[in-house]
Order: structure tokens, then sequence, then C-alpha cells
């Protein structure tokens, strides 16, 4: 069996890609159109469905990318030196703003900050013998370890999760059940993680605080980054994390039911019934999800068992309309922009937060207000796209599209020069 390159999942990856770089880079936070912001508690915006279809997607490549089951050290060192790859650019988001390099400030520790990311960068994704992959990969680790457990002011309260941290983890458990077990025990696996986390949310009280809940900072999940990860966790929920330790573990599921989808996709069976079956599997994803929500409510931040099912139905049921289309009706017109983004979704994910983090580095004394300083993030913002809107949220979403016009232009000389970035 040979590698198949599914288009569907590369304009699929793409897609979501692309969501992540609109959302999380408006022209102005204090104005964003309600789906391009995260739900506050419980319910599920678009901007929701970007995280767990990361995972859904990745999930489904696992089988694709190793369609030969074979199991030993050599492929469990690849499988790991890759999950530490990517937490270890994860984990370097969190860092760079910390950076402090000989007293420097300003442009100067700007440009110290963007070596260090361009050295960081080549070594968690550079092309080297897997030796070398794993030396690096752990040296890195242990040095993020010792800068946020040292004691050292600047480090001592750096976030440790994160979205590529969670998806390292998932990647790490899903393709050792994929290549360990069958897809019964896989599906059992699924099973008993989302039961079990229901359980364990719902039934188990909350030490110091009472009753089992799902309140914000008060469930057992917060409980448990409080005490494992203190000083450690976003720093706008401070007592919580978002991607914390507890919530990783129906995740694990959005990679398994990913997993048993590109599964099926490798059948020696008609496409249009894999299709037929997708759309059946992801409608009844659906409907047990919002059955499940009435008394376990959808909600990303402490990643509820309903809110696995709903996103993974969707995921599921928007990937055969795309294999559909695309692998099946060999209709591909108009999908070139969403596939320059789907193949090279790495350099996107490492870099677009980091120039955001360098603009605001970058201040000057503000040209129409001279008694204050002015970033060149805002500057651009404030002077050179705000001004030609009426309605402020409008500009912002203009701001985040312009972002992408611009990471399109850079994506595009990648892939007419076939330069894609892999851990």
């Amino acid at each position: 069996m040979v590698k198949e390159r599914l288009i569907s999942l590369d304009v699929f990856r793409g897609l979501t890609i692309l969501l992540m770089t609109i959302v999380n880079n408006p022209g102005d936070w204090g104005n964003v159109y309600p789906p391009l912001l995260h739900a506050e508690w419980h319910g599920c915006t678009l901007t929701d469905l970007v995280f767990p279809f990361f995972i859904f997607i990745m999930g489904v490549a696992v089988p694709l990318a190793m369609p030969e089951k074979f199991y030993d050290s050599t492929t469990f060192n690849k499988i790991l030196v890759r999950s530490l790859r990517m937490l270890c650019l994860g984990i370097f988001f969190n860092f760079f703003g910390k950076i402090q390099l000989f007293g420097l400030d300003g442009i100067l520790l700007l440009v110290g900050r963007l070596v260090i990311t361009i050295a960081v960068g080549y070594a968690l994704m550079g092309n080297f013998s897997s030796k070398i992959k794993n030396i690096l990969a752990f040296s890195i680790l242990v040095i993020y370890l010792f800068l946020a457990y040292s004691g050292l002011e600047a480090y001592h309260d750096v976030r440790l999760p994160g979205v590529l941290q969670r998806i390292a983890i998932v990647y790490f458990v899903v393709s050792l059940l994929y290549l360990k077990t069958s897809q019964k025990t896989q599906i059992i696996t699924g099973v008993i993680l989302l039961l079990g986390y229901w359980a364990i949310m719902t039934l188990i009280p909350v030490p110091g605080i009472g009753a089992a809940n799902l309140e914000k900072g008060t469930n057992l999940a917060s409980w448990l980054d409080s005490i494992l990860l203190k000083d450690h966790m976003y720093r706008e929920t401070i007592t919580w994390d978002p991607e914390g330790i507890l919530s990783t573990v129906p995740s694990i599921v959005n990679g398994i039911i990913g997993l048993l989808i590109g599964q099926l996709l490798q059948r020696e069976i008609p496409k249009t019934q894999k299709v037929q079956k997708m759309i059946i599997a992801g409608v009844a994803l659906i409907i047990a999800g919002l059955l499940w929500s009435i008394v376990f409510p959808l909600n990303k931040s402490i990643w509820t068992s309903s809110y696995v099912l709903y996103t993974t139905g969707l995921a599921t049921t928007f990937l055969a309309i795309l294999y559909y289309v695309i692998d099946i009706e060999d209709y591909k017109k108009g999908f070139k922009p969403l596939l320059i983004w789907g193949v090279n979704p790495m350099i996107v994910f490492f870099t677009s937060q980091i120039i955001p983090q360098a603009l605001v580095m970058i201040e000057f004394q503000n040209p129409h207000n001279p008694e204050e300083q002015i970033n060149l993030l805002s500057y651009l913002y404030s002077f050179c796209i705000a001004p030609f809107f009426n309605n402020p949220m409008t500009a912002s979403l203009a701001g985040a599209l312009i972002y992408v016009a611009i990471w399109t232009f850079i994506l595009w000389i990648f892939y007419r020069n076939r330069l894609i970035f892999k851990v």
C-alpha cells in the first residue's frame, strides 16, 4: 500500500489554518464580529471549531502517512521526536515575549529575539538525522523547563500548555494507537475516555471547593491545573488553562475519530461508499453531541465530551463534502489558495504568532500625538486600515484579511519553489 495524498484533506487543513490566522489576528480585539470570538463559556462558535478540526485532521493524516502498520524502535523514535518538536515549537510562542538578553531593550532586544526564533525554528523544523533531531528536541525542552522553574524573574510565570503542545500529545497517543491496536480497540478507547471524562467532571467533588461542577475556575480540571501548572498557565485565566492537563484527555478522542476516518479512506471500497459512511458517521456524531450537551454542555475551555462528538461530527461531514467534490468529482478549480495554505501549515503556525509580537515591540512617537508612544502594529492598523471603514468591526476584520493576503503571497512563493516546512 502506498501513501495517498488527499487533496481534500490538504484543502480542509488550509481552510482551518486560514481561519485560525483570521481569528488570532484581528485589527482591533475590542471590535470583533461574534463568530470570530470564542464562546464566553458554554456554547460553540465558528472560532471554537478551529482547534478540534486541527486535531481531527491530524488524526486522519496518521494512517495516510503510515499506510503500512509497522512498529519498531525506529518508528517509535520518529513519532516521539516529531511530538517533541511540535511541543517545543508551541512552548516557544510563550517564551518569545519574555526573552531577556544582557539587559538589552527596544530594537536590539527584538533583533536578539528574532535571531533566537530563527535558530529555534531551524533546530525544530530543519532536516537533520534522527539522532540530531533527538538531541535538539530534548535539549530545547530541557532548556524551557529549566528557565520556567529556575526562579528567574523573567520566566517565573511563562505559560507551558498551548495549542501545538496539545496537538503534539494527541499525535503521540493516536499514532501509537494506530500502530499497536485494532480499530475495535481504538473505538473502545475513545468511548472509555469520553465517558470517563464525563464521570470525572460531573461526579468527583472538587477539593477545597465542594461538589462537582462545570463552572469557570471551580471545576475539577481547573483545580488540577492550579496544582500541576501553578504560575505557568494562560495569562488571561491565571488560575486555570484552556489547554490544561485534564481537558487534554478528551481531545485525544478528536484524534481517534480522525484516525478512524483516515482508515476508512484507506479501505478498498468505492469512493462514493466512503462518502456515504462519512456522512452517516458525521451526522450521527453531531446528533450524539447535541443530545449529550443537554447534560454535559458544549464547552471548548474544558473540552467536554459533547464538544468532542459535535466538532468531530461537523469535521467528518465537511471532509466528506470536500472529498466528494475534489477527490471524486475532480473539481479543483478555486481551491488552489486553500491548498497552498494546507501543505505548509507549520511555518504559518510558528511565525504568524511571532510577527505580531515583534511588531508590538517596535515603538516610536505617535505622529498624531507627540506625547505618547505607539507600536508599529497599532500604527499600521490605526492609520492605514481603520480610517477606510465606518464600521469598526469591519475594519478589524479587514486588518485580519490583509494579514491573510500577505501570508497567502508568502505561501504561494513557498509552494512555487516547493518549500515545505515540517517537524
